[in-house]
């Protein structure tokens, strides 16, 4: 058992174990954030339409896990390079999370839903908006992973 824990925390301690934590965490923390928001707007039944449901908590846990996978995907994909310090984090989360906003409301999920593709309207601007918040929460809490900071 000990030594299982020994290999945990160093598989962590590493390079690769702190970018999985820091994309994990900061892709929840955004999620969660961003997901509030959605709910407001009562989103998250659309959100659930992609996996063939209309429940808002099942689209919120549909939104969580794909939360998770973009925050992996700055930390892992893009490694420490783009997080050194909290406004250089914050600026790219903010970058990253509007080619999402691209990448995901305007082409992915109207593609799935047989929706036109980058159609821009009220509510897109302000998925824009929760996307670039979204965005800056992941890159502040991943670089604080990083660095080591409680």
């Amino acid at each position: 058992m000990a030594s299982a824990l020994a290999l945990t925390h160093s598989s962590i301690s590493s390079g690769l174990g702190k970018r999985v934590l820091a994309g994990v965490s900061g892709g929840l923390a955004g999620g969660i954030v961003f997901g509030m928001l959605m709910a407001m707007m009562g989103m998250l039944p659309m959100i659930a339409s992609m996996v063939g449901s209309s429940s808002a908590v099942v689209g919120f846990g549909v939104h969580l896990m794909i939360s998770v996978l973009i925050g992996l995907g700055l930390t892992v994909l893009f490694g420490n390079r783009p997080l050194t310090g909290y406004r250089r984090s914050a600026l790219v989360g903010l970058a990253y999370g509007a080619i999402w906003w691209v990448l995901g409301p305007l082409m992915i999920m109207p593609a799935m839903l047989g929706m036109p593709l980058f159609a821009v309207s009220l509510t897109a601007v302000l998925s824009l908006m929760g996307h670039m918040i979204f965005g800056a929460i992941l890159g502040l809490v991943a670089v604080r992973v990083i660095a080591g900071r409680p």
